[in-house]
């Protein structure tokens, strides 16, 4: 990596590696930045990369008031102008994923490229209530309850059972949430694919959509239908794999978004 630096601003715990156009970063529900670590290598010998807690998250302060998509664009936006970033490519995981839909329908001019990643989109009742049921569960209970069976959903059986490190590292950061807090941010994971499914023919930058073929929650119905309402947007199906493919094939994952981000974002330096 060229270069790194860290801080925290405005309650963000944020670091900064490599060099060349800015992408943004954004973890998914309950993770932290550390997970983009799998991607980090293909990514910042091209682009200055810029990752950071979402608030309530890892080095993070709390969330001020009930948290919602909005409170996380805004964070994203104060992060970038602390940062100095006018426009940034911006790559989202899951809850990050809606995360960056809801930044590109607030601030379009700040978005030089998005990337949606392995993230719901416009959820059937069934599956509403399905998420929900998991929201009662760790209001209940915390984290822990449901750690192992969000294990099975995101990883291969082979793969938990090859590979125990990544696994074990995620379970800890899920089992390392605020229970409060954790119960609050799963709640606008459950409901805020809602408000961002209408609108997307609006996104006019350079767009990726990613789904892993066996992602139980995040499915490739939901990719192909995003990708359908954004205009010229690329749809990648990644086969034999589940929600955490960053960790579990990280070269999967990385190959076409920094092909995807360096053709958009050299586009956007020329232009």
């Amino acid at each position: 990596m060229a270069s790194m630096s860290a801080g925290v601003a405005d309650g963000t715990a944020w670091a900064r590696h490599g060099s060349g156009p800015p992408v943004v970063l954004v973890h998914g529900f309950g993770l932290e930045r550390a997970m983009w670590q799998w991607q980090l290598p293909a990514l910042t010998p091209h682009f200055s990369v810029l990752t950071y807690d979402l608030l309530g998250h890892g080095g993070s302060a709390p969330p001020a008031g009930t948290p919602d998509l909005a409170m996380f664009s805004r964070q994203l936006l104060r992060l970038m102008d602390h940062c100095g970033i006018e426009r940034a490519g911006v790559a989202g995981f899951s809850l990050g994923g809606m995360i960056a839909r809801r930044f590109a329908l607030d601030y379009p001019n700040r978005l030089s490229a998005l990337a949606i990643l392995n993230a719901p989109h416009d959820r059937s009742p069934a599956e509403r209530e399905a998420v929900r049921a998991r929201v009662r569960r760790a209001v209940r209970q915390g984290p822990s309850a449901g750690a192992e069976a969000a294990l099975e959903r995101w990883f291969t059986p082979a793969f938990r059972a090859r590979t125990p490190e990544p696994v074990a590292l995620v379970r800890r950061w899920i089992e390392s949430n605020d229970p409060a807090v954790y119960a609050q941010v799963y709640r606008v994971l459950a409901e805020g694919d809602a408000g961002i499914a209408r609108g997307l023919e609006r996104i006019a930058c350079p767009t990726l959509v990613m789904a892993a073929a066996d992602d139980p929650g995040n499915t490739p119905a939901m990719a192909r239908a995003m990708a359908g309402l954004i205009p010229g947007a690329r749809l990648v199906l990644l086969p034999g794999l589940r929600h955490m493919a960053l960790a579990e094939a990280p070269a999967a994952v990385s190959g076409p978004l920094c092909a995807f981000l360096r053709e958009a974002l050299g586009e956007a330096r020329a232009s």
